[in-house]
C-alpha cells in the first residue's frame, strides 16, 4: 500500500532538510544584521557618498542645490602647488613616523622585557613597571595640550626649553617653529614622542606572551641580546608590528591638530609644516569652498586605503604558532 493511500507524506529528502536549515540560519542571520547595517549604510556609507558627491560641485556651504561641475575640482587640485606641498610632508610623515616610532619603540619595549640581567638575560630592565607608566604618559594627554606645552618647549627665547640652555652657553636661538627648515622636523619629533609611548606598552605585552621557554631554549644555543631580538623576539612580533605600521601610517596621512595649533599660519611658516588634513579644513572653513575641501578629503581616502592595502601585502608573511 502506498503513502498516498495511507494519507501518509513522503519523508523529506536528505537535500531538502539541509536546505531548509540553511535558509533557516540565513534569516537569523540576517535578522540580527539588519539594524548593524543599517546603521553602517546611514553613518558611514552615505556620508562617504556624500562626501563624494560634493567634491564634483562647487558648493561654498550655503546654497541648497550646489552647481554640479564634474572633475574641475580634481582638475585644479592636481595644478595646486600647496596641494603638492602638503602631499610630500604626508609622504615624508608615512616613511618616517612608522620607522622611527617602530625603531625606538621596540628598542625600549626589548630593554623592558628582554633587557636585564635576570632569568637567565631575558628579565626585563629594574623598575621595567614603572617605566612603561611613564612612557604612556603622553597618551593620557589631549593632542591640542601637546601642542601648546611644546610651543613653550620650542619658544625662541630664555623660557624656552631647548632654547634656553644655547643661549646661556652665548648661541643664537634656534627657530624650531619658525624656521621653515626646520619647522617640519620639529612637527615629526613631537608626532613621534607622542606615538612612542603606546606601542611600547603594546610590543611589551606582545613580548610578555611569547614563551619564556623559548628565550631559554635560544641562550642555551649560545644566542646573544641581537639574536634574541631578531632571530626570536621580532618573528613572534611581527603581526604587532604589522598593525603597529598600518595604524602609524594612517595617522601619518590624518595629522592635523599638532600642526595647526602649533604652527604659525597653521601650517607655517610658508607651507612648510602644512599636510592634506590641515588644506581640508582651511578650505572648507576659512575659504568656504567644500566643494574643493571635499575633492581634497575624496584624494586623502584613496591615498589612505592604498596605503593600508599596500602594507598589509607587502609586510605579508607566514604565521608562527607558539
Amino acid at each position: 500500500m502506498s503513502h498516498v493511500q495511507l494519507g501518509l507524506q513522503p519523508a523529506p529528502g536528505r537535500f531538502a532538510v539541509i536546505r531548509r536549515a540553511g535558509l533557516l540560519r540565513a534569516r537569523f542571520i540576517a535578522g540580527f544584521l539588519v539594524l548593524p547595517v543599517a546603521l553602517y549604510v546611514t553613518y558611514v556609507i552615505a556620508p562617504y557618498a556624500q562626501a563624494f558627491y560634493i567634491a564634483m560641485t562647487d558648493w561654498r556651504g550655503v546654497s541648497a542645490s550646489p552647481r554640479f561641475i564634474g572633475l574641475e575640482n580634481f582638475r585644479r587640485l592636481f595644478a595646486d602647488s600647496v596641494f603638492w606641498t602638503a602631499v610630500g610632508h604626508n609622504a615624508l610623515l608615512l616613511v618616517l613616523l612608522p620607522l622611527l616610532t617602530i625603531v625606538i619603540a621596540l628598542f625600549f619595549a626589548f630593554l623592558l622585557n628582554a633587557g636585564g640581567e635576570s632569568g637567565g638575560g631575558h628579565g626585563g630592565v629594574f623598575g621595567a613597571r614603572f617605566y612603561r607608566v611613564v612612557f604612556f604618559f603622553p597618551q593620557v594627554l589631549a593632542v591640542a595640550i601637546v601642542a601648546v606645552l611644546f610651543q613653550q618647549v620650542f619658544r625662541p627665547d630664555r623660557s624656552g626649553m631647548l632654547n634656553a640652555p644655547l643661549m646661556a652657553l652665548g648661541l643664537d636661538p634656534v627657530g624650531f617653529l619658525s624656521n621653515p627648515d626646520v619647522a617640519f622636523w620639529s612637527i615629526l619629533g613631537v608626532l613621534v614622542w607622542q606615538a612612542v609611548g603606546f606601542y611600547v606598552v603594546l610590543f611589551s605585552a606582545g613580548m610578555a606572551s611569547i614563551p619564556r621557554e623559548m628565550y631559554e631554549a635560544a641562550r642555551i644555543d649560545g644566542a646573544g641580546r641581537a639574536q634574541l631580538f631578531f632571530q626570536v623576539t621580532l618573528p613572534l612580533l611581527w603581526d604587532t608590528v604589522q598593525v603597529g605600521l598600518v595604524y602609524l601610517g594612517i595617522a601619518a596621512l590624518d595629522v592635523f591638530a599638532i600642526v595647526w595649533v602649533m604652527t604659525a599660519e597653521h601650517g607655517g611658516p610658508d607651507h612648510s609644516t602644512t599636510v592634506m588634513a590641515a588644506e581640508i579644513y582651511r578650505n572648507a572653513f576659512q575659504y568656504f569652498r567644500f566643494g574643493y575641501a571635499s575633492a581634497l578629503g575624496v584624494v586623502l581616502f584613496f591615498f589612505t586605503v592604498a596605503f593600508a592595502a599596500l602594507t598589509l601585502r607587502l609586510s605579508r608573511r607566514e604565521r608562527i604558532e607558539f
